[in-house]
């Protein structure tokens, strides 16, 4: 009974004189960096900063702009139990704009259409159709490709050539399943990290957002189902998947995972018993010199450090090649050379190209039952990964 309430006054409302036209009321919800960009595109289509009229003038103030896109913006995000904030709930307070905390959503009916970029929790049916024109979901990939909460990473850890932004309409009780109202492609450039890509697309995903908001009943009377094929999951990064499976884990896998959740989980192992974070990883293949040394890896296993000096870098054995790392932390930042003359130096006095079978670093095994304040803070402020 409620359902069919909402729904014929949704139609109502659609109906009504002056409708289906800008300026919208839009209510936000999102969390982290990749929601941020969206919704300081949504605050710059409602005003425009004022002009500072002379020295000292504040230039954190706004003025409203001719042919505003939005009209009123308020914001839904999640709350924080850990010292700092999300993102979004710092950027809708330096922009002042009023900030609800999950699961409360404001009045109902003061809104035309709800905006949704990296929440993660479902919204009901009830307050999806307390939105005239529904709610719209910003998401960073190709769908039905990477339906779930970490597209980006998963996108570079499985090394995609192609990704690309999807403003969806969002249904109840499945996440990432709504008809495409907009898709663009772009191509993945070369030995790009997830933190570089969620840039490029957060920009990305904010245009079109802007571009379907300014013609939306159109924009949705030409959504389409997304297609049945194709469709791959993009699961929450655990810390655990930081540890380097030396025995499992190729070179360029090394790599691409460093590549994909470096600047949120550093890549770890063990040094003799210890925990080291690897850092500022190299492919061999950009060692000055490095390919013109015969390494001979009879007698290397996974894990085998060497130190290559020219370069100053260490050089680890995975299943499959060889991977460079300039800098770990072990009790404090190390470069490479601080910790050869630390740790190794003393194997290799005679033979500095031998492979010494008590020097290399040991799978670590992290369980993910527990994570510490620090790692939990980390995932909160990465929540759209």
């Amino acid at each position: 009974m409620r359902g069919r309430l909402l729904r014929a006054w949704r139609e109502g409302v659609k109906a009504a004189p002056g409708a289906g036209a800008p300026p919208w009321r839009v209510l936000f919800f999102g969390t982290d960096r990749f929601a941020v960009t969206a919704l300081r595109a949504l605050q710059a289509a409602r005003y425009r900063p004022r002009r500072a009229e002379g020295p000292g003038s504040e230039g954190s103030e706004w003025e409203p702009s001719e042919n505003s896109l939005v009209s009123r913006l308020e914001v839904v995000t999640l709350p924080s139990r850990l010292p700092g904030d999300l993102p979004v709930r710092s950027c809708a307070r330096e922009l002042q704009l009023p900030v609800h905390e999950w699961p409360h959503t404001g009045a109902a009916g003061q809104f035309d259409v709800g905006v949704v970029a990296s929440f993660g929790r479902l919204l009901s049916e009830d307050l999806i159709l307390q939105f005239p024109y529904g709610v719209l979901n910003v998401h960073p990939s190709c769908l039905p490709r990477w339906r779930g909460p970490a597209p980006i990473i998963h996108t570079v850890l499985h090394g995609d050539k192609v990704t690309g932004v999807t403003v969806m309409e969002i249904r109840p009780k499945r996440f990432d399943v709504g008809p495409i109202i907009k898709q663009e492609e772009f191509a993945v450039p070369p030995r790009c990290t997830a933190k570089e890509l969620e840039v490029v697309l957060s920009k990305m995903g904010a245009n079109m957002l802007i571009s379907v908001l300014r013609n939306l009943p159109e924009s949705l009377k030409n959504k389409k189902e997304q297609p049945e094929e194709g469709v791959t999951f993009a699961p929450k990064i655990s810390i655990a998947k930081s540890c380097v499976r030396w025995e499992e884990q190729t070179a360029a896998q090394v790599i691409q995972l460093h590549r994909a959740i470096g600047s949120m989980f550093p890549l770890q192992t063990l040094w003799k018993g210890t925990t080291v974070k690897l850092l500022d990883f190299v492919e061999v293949d950009d060692i000055p010199g490095f390919a013109d040394q015969t390494l001979n890896d009879c007698g290397a296993v996974p894990g085998s450090l060497l130190y290559h000096k020219a370069s100053q870098t260490l050089i680890a054995r995975c299943k499959e090649g060889w991977v460079g790392i300039k800098a770990v932390v072990l009790k404090k930042k190390l470069t490479a050379v601080d910790f050869y003359n630390g740790y190794m130096h003393s194997w290799f006095q005679q033979k500095s190209r031998a492979v010494h079978q008590e020097c290399r670093f040991q799978t670590l095994k992290l369980s993910t039952a527990k994570k510490t304040l620090k790692e939990r803070e980390m995932l909160s402020q990465n929540i759209k990964q």
